[in-house]
């Protein structure tokens, strides 16, 4: 057996405007990393997590919403207690990011929005301080091409014969959701990150309906080594069964990114909704997090059921097995805990959700809009 453990909350308050009520988050689950109530419309999204190799942890998360009037901000927090307690150690302007440690330093990739570009910062003192994006030098890593953005979210790195791969795709704007064309950025581990021509920059996939009539988008890809060493992004395909995902293949030292239509979608219960996986170097086998519905919830939109969070695993990246429930919620329409990113530490899973849950306010305006970051811990997750 294993379990989730459950630690005291800290509570953080918009800093901007208190409201007159304060929250009550004595029932949510986990550690209360950052809290926004609904009545403020701004909403937390992409949550991400590293474990530092000095023993501390790094989380961050952007905002969403009318109230954010077209900013976007990522925050990032630092907690010194194994996640017991965390603490505001920076903002800036940047979206739909992950972190990663390299080399001994700290980064963080996503994209700066409205421009669109893909941008990578560092941090030389644990997340405290941050370079800025400002050229092709210096953080700026791509600019997509015109009537696009790039889009992504806190989506794993893989390292690969010395280098480090991440998934994006670019978004057409403006236009209908779904217009995501995947591609993949890779460099070499020993170069310059920050400067783009480090960078090499795939083609790119769009997801064709008229061929593939599975679903109607992919986006959120995973970089991972399958078992026979090769490179495959795995997306997830918006799609009304919420069990297919989509597996590209990744060639060429990143230049070539392919789909083969007959082969290339699994089965994975949740690949709906966000995902990542991960290949745990101790059991050889591959473990995610997803939204996989029980059979109890199931018959609603399954694009945004999203209030049980499950933990499954694959041996070859094909075939599934459902091993846990670690959270759920008993209100689809208002319990969210999705968008889960996680790391192995030794023998426990370590990950923070993008929570919807009760806070004594009213709750979350919905599933999607959520109002909390929260930490969670699975002990000894392979039992």
């Amino acid at each position: 057996m294993f379990k989730v453990t459950s630690l005291a909350c800290l509570i953080f308050f918009p800093q901007h405007k208190l409201l007159a009520q304060q929250p009550d988050l004595s029932k949510v689950p986990g550690v209360v990393i950052a809290h926004r109530p609904a009545a403020s419309k701004v909403f937390v999204g992409s949550p991400a997590l590293v474990a530092l190799k000095n023993g501390k942890y790094i989380a961050s998360h952007d905002l969403f919403g009318e109230g954010m009037k077209n900013q976007h901000v990522t925050m990032v927090y630092e907690s010194t207690d194994k996640g017991k307690s965390w603490i505001k150690i920076a903002e800036f302007v940047q979206f739909w990011s992950n972190l990663f440690e390299l080399n001994g330093l700290l980064y963080m990739m996503g994209a700066r929005l409205p421009q669109g570009d893909v941008v990578i910062r560092v941090s030389k003192d644990e997340g405290k301080t941050w370079t800025e994006p400002i050229d092709a030098q210096k953080g700026i890593l791509h600019e997509v091409r015109r009537g696009y953005i790039a889009h992504t979210s806190a989506v794993p790195v893989v390292i690969n014969n010395g280098r480090i791969y991440r998934a994006m795709e670019e978004m057409k704007q403006p236009g209908p959701w779904g217009s995501f064309n995947a591609f993949v950025m890779s460099a070499p581990i020993t170069s310059d990150l920050l400067k783009s021509s480090s960078w090499t920059i795939s083609n790119k996939l769009s997801y064709d309906s008229s061929q593939l009539h599975i679903g109607t988008a992919w986006l959120e890809g995973n970089m991972v080594v399958n078992v026979n060493g090769e490179l495959v992004n795995i997306l997830r395909v918006h799609s009304k069964t919420d069990t297919i995902a989509a597996v590209l293949k990744i060639e060429q030292n990143g230049r070539l990114l392919s789909f083969d239509t007959a082969n290339g979608f699994i089965h994975l219960p949740g690949a709906c909704k966000k995902f990542v996986i991960r290949k745990d170097p101790v059991s050889n086998k591959y473990w995610t997090l997803t939204n996989a519905i029980p059979t109890k919830f199931q018959g609603g939109n399954v694009e945004r059921t999203r209030n049980t969070l499950q933990l499954l695993c694959s041996a070859d990246l094909q075939n599934w097995e459902k091993k846990r429930i670690i959270l759920q919620g008993t209100d689809i329409q208002k319990h969210g805990f999705q968008y889960a990113d996680w790391q192995f530490e030794n023998n426990d899973i370590i990950l923070v959700s993008r929570t919807a849950y009760e806070d004594g306010l009213g709750g979350a305006e919905n599933q999607h809009n959520a109002n909390m970051i929260t930490f969670h811990r699975i002990i000894d997750f392979r039992r």
